[in-house]
């Protein structure tokens, strides 16, 4: 487990390179066990995704039955965390294929981390949806605005990290966008996981 200041360290690291300040790298550890202990972010994350997936849970598991509420819970919790690390164990079959094999690791640190930032920007959308059906309009526009602010993030660290240009990093985003929203959907149809039509 990192400690209060090393996970201090590389969340700025990460909101630095959010930025586009290519100088948070310095924060990162990028050694084997700053790799390893990058997952570490999952953790950091955990509180702002289990707002969301409660408040989903609530309006869209069995009303009548807190069994069936929890299963939509933890389904929803094999979803997203599976959406966040099977593209990385993917990414590394196939980077040294595509030329960024010396950056795998910087980006792999680097997206955790970030990747913990944005759950907690999606915060505010997670916790009106306690209280207001995630089908709203107002919540389905939170959603998105916050959704695509989280992507343009994500773009600026995938760039920073990757290292060899903007043309480069937008092929890396996207790959791992689509290859998240791939794994994400498979698993929902897997687990039995029907989610909401937004804004409807």
């Amino acid at each position: 487990m990192l400690s209060a200041d090393e996970t201090q360290a590389s969340l700025i690291g990460a909101g630095r390179l959010m930025l586009g300040k290519v100088d948070g790298l310095r924060l990162l550890d990028l050694s084997a066990d700053g790799f390893w202990n990058s997952f570490f972010a999952i953790v950091v994350a955990a509180p702002a995704l289990i707002v969301s997936w409660v408040g989903i849970a609530n309006q869209f598991g069995d009303p009548n039955a807190f069994a069936g509420r929890f299963s939509m819970l933890i389904r929803l919790c094999g979803t997203d965390l599976g959406s966040w690390v099977l593209p990385i164990v993917g990414l590394a079959f196939i980077a040294p294929r595509v030329g960024i094999g010396g950056r795998f690791v910087h980006y792999v640190v680097a997206y955790n981390w970030a990747t913990a930032i944005t759950a907690w920007i999606m915060l505010p959308a997670s916790l009106l949806s306690l209280f207001v059906p995630v089908t709203d309009q107002i919540v389905t526009a939170m959603i998105l605005i916050l959704f695509l602010l989280s992507e343009v993030l994500l773009w600026r660290v995938t760039n920073a990290a990757i290292g060899k240009g903007a043309a480069i990093a937008t092929a890396v985003f996207f790959g791992m966008l689509i290859a998240s929203q791939t794994v994400q959907y498979a698993l929902q149809l897997l687990l039995g996981i029907t989610m909401p039509e937004y804004g409807a």
